[in-house]
């Protein structure tokens, strides 16, 4: 029997949201704060795979009330039919046993997750769902490269921490002010590029540039991360254009302009 046109397709459920309070907020820069989050139902949440993710769930706008949605098959829906406020972060955490995660915002003003990390405090609740899957670059490779924009600050980081320690690898990052950049911590064999996006330019044009300028020897692995239309663009360069292998490039689109909740550069 054909299936109808309007038939909506029925979705697996996501993991189940854990209840959370902010303990802490702190600046690492002036456009990226650390928010860490507490509560008996993070025991036993396993530890994430470097780069993987967690939705998080806040109030609604004007609300200090978290409320929690209900899966429709295809997406959360409050109780009134609207959509709960979820972003999606790199979460940091290192015991299965601990209590408590934390995510890095970006801020970028008119964003949700912008709005409610410039104003965290302790006590404020809101909720986690996940871990989802990590993402890692190909295992083996000597020398590895390494993209993305702030949003992707935290993966590298946690990428870039795996890697063997004899792997030489070059890290390039996007900003959007300069003020965005910050100490990432490196191995002797890891240079770091930090690159101001120019006015008018669209989100990762940089991060293509270096793409386009690197040296794809036989053994190198990529990892790139960022805006969406910026990653697609990437990608046809390096496995249309280059002929790169595909298993060699890990690319992921983390947020999208022009969508609901792209101020919040956040990953998928």
């Amino acid at each position: 029997m054909p299936t109808s046109p309007t038939a909506r397709r029925v979705r697996r459920e996501p993991p189940q949201f854990r209840p959370v309070t902010v303990v802490r907020a702190e600046a690492r820069s002036t456009r990226l704060v650390r928010v860490t989050l507490a509560g008996n139902a993070l025991v036993g949440m396993p530890v994430p795979d470097p780069a993987a993710s967690v939705r998080l769930l806040l109030p609604s706008p004007g609300s200090d009330e978290l409320i929690v949605p209900a899966w429709n098959g295809n997406e959360f829906l409050l109780p009134d039919g609207t959509r709960p406020v979820l972003r999606t972060f790199t979460p940091w955490r290192d015991d299965p046993e601990s209590d408590t995660l934390a995510i890095d915002v970006v801020l970028h003003g008119a964003g949700a997750a912008s709005a409610w990390a410039t104003r965290a405090e302790a006590g404020m609740p809101a909720a986690l769902s996940g871990p989802g899957r990590g993402s890692a670059p190909a295992a083996g490779a000597s020398s590895y490269l390494l993209l993305g924009d702030e949003s992707a600050r935290p993966g590298i980081e946690q990428v870039l921490a795996g890697l063997p320690l004899d792997a030489a690898a070059r890290v390039v990052i996007e900003l959007d002010d300069a003020a965005g950049e910050l100490t990432l911590p490196t191995r002797a064999e890891t240079t770091v590029d930090w690159r101001l996006r120019a006015a008018g330019d669209a989100p990762g044009a940089t991060l293509l540039d270096a793409a386009r300028a690197a040296d794809l020897a036989d053994d190198v692995g990529i990892w790139a991360a960022g805006e969406a239309a910026g990653m697609q663009r990437i990608r046809r360069h390096l496995f249309e254009e280059r002929g790169l292998p595909r298993p060699r490039a890990v690319i992921r689109g983390y947020w999208k302009t022009g969508s609901a909740g792209d101020s919040d550069a956040s990953p998928e």
